[in-house]
């Protein structure tokens, strides 16, 4: 999700071509770019990406991965990688490093990613703890509406609710125009409780920060947080040590004005429960996407694991995902950190 500019970018695709230089290879059958024509241009001026030489970066990511990670297992089809490359803008280190990651996150844990497929949240789906909206928000973003409010914590751990949130992550991923656009979150925090702020504490955050910040190809382009309560400084302490400043310059906390938030997203996209226009907050839509989606899950998070990836031995995964070695006293620091907050 790093999308500062690389002055020194590894791929060729910054590179200056003489005229003795060989064409780009033709796109082959495999690939067929779904972008449009504002989209090719918003890829280019922001990504890097030139789609004269979008296959020829593809392979030599794909070469690198042969050469350097020979027992990754990992798809290496061109629009998986692309989407890598893109989240990295076409640097082929950063992207490999990133797919390293990307398979570290999902073998260090195990809780979150094995048997990772709608048919077994449904319970987490019906509960309307999250959604995506049906309108995207004036850049394309999709807009990915959180409601902590819905879980109750007796039903199902908390990591029930961390799976349904990479469900989804996955699920938009796979569209080239949300690889180019990124995403935009839309928390909202009304009636959050101590008790309940308090099942996520800095072991979990850590985890799925770094997850979403080092582990995931996916560009989060604004975080808005509405109806927060005062508990949610103690909350945004707990995160804000682990977030990089470009991340955490990208949280936006209105409270319950909702005015503020509609000059970031328009009535018009939103929700009547977040002072929109669009109609009532609808779940069953989304969820009918996901379900639909069950068989991709089954092939790629349901199948037995390699007993070992030898690179994904050597190299140690993200900050925060080290092994589920949790500190005796994070839970009363949490909860220390929370009552602060009154």
């Amino acid at each position: 999700m790093s999308e500062e500019s690389d002055s020194l970018r590894t791929s060729p695709s910054v590179a200056s071509l003489s005229e003795n230089e060989l064409p780009p290879p033709a796109e082959p059958p495999g690939y067929v770019c779904s972008l449009t024509e504002d989209l090719v241009t918003k890829a280019r001026e922001e990504l890097q990406e030139k789609p004269e030489w979008r296959l020829r970066d593809v392979q030599a990511l794909r070469d690198m991965v042969r050469k350097e990670c020979p027992n990754l297992s990992t798809s290496l089809d061109d629009a998986f990688l692309l989407r890598f490359l893109r989240a990295r803008k076409f640097d082929y280190d950063r992207a490999l490093q990133l797919l390293v990651n990307y398979h570290s996150c999902r073998r260090s844990w195990p809780e979150v990613f094995n048997n990772l497929k709608p048919s077994a949240l449904k319970d987490v789906l019906a509960s309307g703890f999250l959604t995506v909206l049906p309108h995207t928000d004036p850049r394309g973003c999709h807009i990915l509406c959180m409601r902590p409010d819905r879980w109750i914590p007796s039903n199902y751990p908390i990591t029930e609710n961390i799976r349904a949130i990479y469900l989804t992550l996955e699920k938009l991923i796979q569209s080239e125009e949300t690889q180019v656009n990124g995403i935009v979150i839309l928390a909202d925090y009304k009636g959050v409780s101590l008790s309940k702020a308090s099942h996520f504490g800095p072991f979990i955050a850590k985890k799925v920060i770094g997850i979403l910040q080092d582990g995931f190809p996916i560009r989060i382009k604004a975080v808005h947080v509405v109806n927060e309560p005062r508990i949610f400084k103690g909350i945004f302490a707990i995160i804000k040590p682990f977030l990089k400043e470009k991340i955490a310059n990208r949280f936006f906390l209105h409270g319950s004005n909702l005015n503020s938030l509609h000059t970031s997203l328009p009535r018009s996209i939103l929700p009547k429960e977040y002072g929109g226009t669009a109609g009532e907050l609808d779940i069953t839509a989304w969820n009918a996407v996901l379900l639909a989606s069950e068989e991709d899950f089954v092939r790629e998070f349901c199948q037995p694991v390699p007993v070992c990836d030898s690179i994904l031995g050597q190299a140690p995964p993200p900050e925060g995902l080290t092994p589920d070695v949790q500190c005796d006293d994070s839970l009363r620091a949490v909860k220390s950190q929370l009552y602060s907050c009154y």
